[in-house]
């Protein structure tokens, strides 16, 4: 009796890239697409299903959606997409390649702002663009919540009233929940469903297309929850959805 999965965007080409992307909006890698692809023919195959999905703002994670929506024939159910889903923003270091990031403020202080829950990166400037505020699409939105900078607290703060406001509702009333959204996003979340420590949050990893199967309470509680990744099961359907696009695209060229 799953009630809801959560997924983590695929790749993107920042993620291949390693670059810091934050509330950039980039596009999914061709290895990312075929992660979203896998993720869908998984759910398909074990026969999962959803009344209701959820996602940010953002490119790649709104195309994976839609990729693993297709893979399970299920375009039709209603889709929400809001901003408190967006990845965390990384500040001043939005943008930088990893070593980039750790030749400007050292690879000790970058990994603290990583993995850890408190610290923020140095913000951009209100006039840098970077900033949500320069970004049309949060034109709507009360200039005093978009964000130079974000910790892991910061974004668990951000996406909290969305869950509790708009999706938990969709869980009690019985409807089966799909969320895409971001590695920072998911880890907020993971957190408050699974009671994770300020402490260990750090140590807690969330793969680019790696779904987590949950049956929550009324109150939001995880009564169960597990990787849909066991032995490296979602891998090899990743290899083979990309193998199967490679051969698609090679005869288009040749065509």
């Amino acid at each position: 009796m799953i009630n809801l999965v959560l997924v983590r965007h695929g790749q993107s080409v920042w993620n291949r890239d390693r670059r810091l992307t934050g509330w950039s909006d980039v596009p999914l890698s061709d290895r990312g697409r075929a992660e979203a692809r896998a993720v869908g023919l998984m759910l398909a195959g074990e026969e999962y299903q959803f009344d209701v999905a959820f996602t940010s703002c953002l490119e790649r994670a709104e195309e994976t959606l839609s990729i693993v929506l297709e893979s399970l024939e299920k375009q039709d159910i209603p889709i929400h997409r809001s901003w408190r889903l967006n990845e965390r923003h990384y500040g001043a270091m939005q943008g930088m390649s990893r070593p980039e990031a750790a030749r400007e403020f050292g690879l000790k202080q970058l990994l603290a702002w990583q993995s850890g829950y408190g610290e923020r990166p140095p913000p951009v400037p209100l006039t840098d663009q970077r900033h949500p505020r320069n970004d049309p699409r949060y034109a709507g939105l009360p200039q005093e919540v978009l964000p130079a900078t974000e910790s892991l607290r910061d974004t668990l703060e951000r996406v909290l009233p969305f869950w509790q406001e708009t999706v938990l509702p969709e869980i009690r009333s019985g409807r089966r929940v799909l969320l895409v959204a971001h590695k920072t996003s998911v880890r907020a979340l993971r957190k408050h469903l699974e009671g994770i420590s300020d402490e260990d949050i750090a140590r807690l990893t969330v793969h680019t297309g790696e779904p987590i199967a949950y049956r929550l309470d009324t109150e939001g509680r995880a009564l169960w929850h597990r990787s849909l990744n066991p032995s490296g099961r979602l891998k090899r359907w990743t290899q083979a959805a990309l193998g199967k696009w490679i051969q698609t695209s090679s005869r288009r060229s040749y065509r």
